[in-house]
C-alpha cells in the first residue's frame, strides 16, 4: 500500500530527481513543481499529505517563503520541509514562524531528511486526530433529561468538572457513561486539549499496552494513547477488563505521570487527567483476584453511578425528541413527527435492558421506517413502534380501538380499557402511586380504591411478578430483562 503523497518544489531538476529517488525507494508517492504557478496546479489537482520547498527558486513569481505563506493561507494543514543551499538561522527562523514543520540545509543526509518527513507526517495526522477527536466532543457532550435524578446527576458533574480529580464511572451497559465522561472533560480547565477513550475490553494485552504507550522501533516513535491525550484527558473504558499486567504499568503512570514505550528507552512526562468507566463490579473482581486493589482507590476518587433508563422513564420523550432531531441532521428525506401519547405510554411502560442506547437505536428505526419521505407528519403512534415494545400493551393504547374493543360490551371495554391504562401508568412510573395519580389526574385514595376494585394494586402485581402468573405488564418485565 502506498504511503503519502509528497511534492517535491525546487528550480534545480537534479535535485528534485535525488529527493524523487530517494522517497520513492520508501515508498511514498511523489509530485514535481520548479515555481509557484506549478506549485499553486499541483496542489489543486492532486492531495499531498507534504511539501519539501526550496527558499530561493529562479524563475518563480515567488521565492520558498511567499509559496509557503500562500500554502498556509489556502491548505493550513498541510506540512512543509523547507530546504536550501543558502540558509541563514534568520531565514530559518522566519520560515518556522510563517508555519513550516522545520527546515533542512543542503546538502542534507537521506535519514536526517527522511526522519524529518516522517514526524513532520506524524505531526500532522496526530493534528488531524485531535480535531477529530474535538468535534467529537462538541457532538456527544449534551446530557438530556429532566428528571429529577437525572438533573441531580448532572449538577454532581458540574461540581466534578472544574477538578483534576480522577472519575470512576458505573452504570449499566448502554446507560451513557462514555457521555458523562466526554461532559466533565468539556466542562473542565482541559476541554481544549484532547479527549481519548480506549475500550479496555477488546484488545489483547500486547495490542492494548501499544495503543496507550506508543511503541519505539529503528529510532522511530509511534506516539500512543497516553501521550495523544497529553493535557486533556484519558478515559479507561470498561476497566473491569484491563490485564492484571498492564494494571501495574497504568498504577505506575498514575502515580509518576510519566511512562516509557514500548522498546522504548527514555520516559515521557504527560499531564492527563484519567478517567475510568464500567459496567462491572471492581469489589466483586478484587475479591477474586483479578483486579489490583491499589489500582481501584487510585481510579475511584471520585465515584459517579448512572442511573438506569428505567430509573428516569419522564426523560423518555425528551430523548426521542433529541435523538430523532440529532438523526434527522445526517437522514435525508426524514420528518420529524411528535408522539402519541399511546406511542408514550408503550415506550415508558416498556422496560430497556439496553438503556440509553438501545433507545437511541429504536429512534433510528423510527425514522427509517416511518419517517422518511412522504411520511404524515402526524404524531407517531404504539403501531409504529417495534413489536417488543408493544407487545403487551393492549390495543387500546396502541390505537387499534376497532381491532378488540369495538367486540366487547361497553363496561367490560371500559374495564379492560381502565385495567390496561393504569398498569401502563404504574410500570411507566415505577411503583409511585403518587406520581401516577397526579399524572391521571385522580387523588391518590381514589387511585388507591380504583386499583383495588380492578385488582392491580402494586403489592398484588409485585406478587404476580415473583409468582410468575401472567398479567401483561409483568410479563413484559420478565420478557425485557431475560
Amino acid at each position: 500500500m502506498s504511503k503519502a503523497n509528497i511534492l517535491i518544489v525546487d528550480d534545480e531538476a537534479d535535485i528534485r530527481s535525488l529527493i524523487v529517488g530517494i522517497l520513492e525507494d520508501e515508498g511514498y508517492g511523489t509530485g514535481q513543481a520548479e515555481n509557484a504557478a506549478q506549485v499553486y496546479d499541483a496542489l489543486g489537482k492532486k492531495n499531498y499529505s507534504l511539501v519539501v520547498l526550496d527558499i530561493w527558486l529562479k524563475n518563480s513569481e515567488y521565492d520558498g517563503l511567499g509559496i509557503l505563506e500562500k500554502i498556509k493561507q489556502s491548505y493550513p494543514d498541510l506540512p512543509v520541509v523547507m530546504i536550501s543551499g543558502h540558509g541563514t538561522i534568520e531565514t530559518a527562523v522566519k520560515a518556522i514562524k510563517i508555519g513550516a514543520y522545520d527546515f533542512i540545509e543542503k546538502p542534507f543526509k537521506t535519514d536526517r531528511l527522511l526522519l524529518m518527513i516522517d514526524r513532520a507526517l506524524e505531526a500532522a495526522a496526530l493534528r488531524r486526530e485531535n480535531a477529530a477527536l474535538k468535534v467529537q466532543n462538541e457532538r456527544i457532550t449534551e446530557l438530556v433529561g429532566p428528571s429529577q435524578v437525572f438533573q441531580s446527576l448532572v449538577a454532581t458533574l458540574d461540581k466534578i468538572a472544574p477538578t483534576n480529580s480522577r472519575v470512576m464511572i458505573t452504570g449499566a451497559s448502554g446507560s451513557g457513561k462514555e457521555a458523562v465522561a466526554h461532559y466533565i472533560h468539556k466542562n473542565s480547565s482541559r476541554a481544549n486539549a484532547s479527549f481519548v477513550a480506549v475500550n479496555c475490553a477488546t484488545l489483547t494485552p500486547d495490542s492494548l499496552e501499544e495503543k496507550l504507550f506508543g511503541i519505539e522501533q529503528s529510532g522511530k516513535i509511534v506516539p500512543g494513547l497516553l501521550e495523544r491525550a497529553n493535557g486533556g484527558t484519558l478515559l479507561l473504558d470498561e476497566v473491569a477488563d484491563l490485564p492484571m499486567e498492564t494494571q501495574g504499568k497504568i498504577l505506575r503512570v498514575l502515580q509518576e505521570q510519566s511512562f516509557t514505550p514500548l522498546g522504548g528507552q527514555m520516559p515521557v512526562k504527560v499531564d492527563v487527567r484519567v478517567m475510568a468507566s464500567t459496567a462491572q463490579s471492581l469489589e466483586d473482581k478484587i475479591e477474586s483476584g483479578e483486579f489490583r486493589e491499589d489500582l481501584f482507590y487510585r481510579l475511584n476518587v471520585v465515584p459517579v453511578q448512572i442511573p438506569r433508563l428505567q430509573d428516569r422513564k419522564e426523560d423518555i420523550p425528551t430523548l426521542f425528541d433529541y435523538f430523532m432531531t440529532e438523526i434527522s441532521k445526517n437522514s435525508k428525506g426524514s420528518v420529524l413527527r411528535p408522539l402519541s401519547d399511546g406511542a408514550l405510554v408503550a415506550l415508558q411502560s416498556y422496560v430497556w435492558p439496553g438503556n440509553v442506547r438501545q433507545l437511541k437505536n429504536l429512534v433510528e428505526w423510527v425514522m427509517a421506517t416511518a419517517c422518511q419521505n412522504g411520511a404524515s407528519d402526524e404524531p407517531i403512534q404504539a403501531s409504529d413502534l417495534p413489536q417488543e415494545i408493544t407487545q403487551f400493551v393492549h390495543a387500546s393504547l396502541k390505537g387499534d380501538w376497532e381491532t378488540d374493543m369495538i367486540s366487547l360490551p361497553l363496561r367490560e371495554a371500559r374495564e379492560v380499557f381502565e385495567r390496561e391504562y393504569l398498569l401502563a401508568q404504574i410500570t411507566r412510573f415505577n411503583g409511585n402511586i403518587s406520581r401516577t395519580a397526579q399524572f391521571v389526574g385522580m387523588e391518590r385514595s381514589a387511585l388507591h380504591r380504583k386499583l383495588k376494585s380492578l385488582h392491580i394494586t402494586t403489592s398484588e402485581r409485585e406478587e404476580r411478578e415473583e409468582n410468575g402468573e401472567q398479567s401483561p405488564y409483568d410479563r413484559s418485565l420478565k420478557t425485557a430483562t431475560a
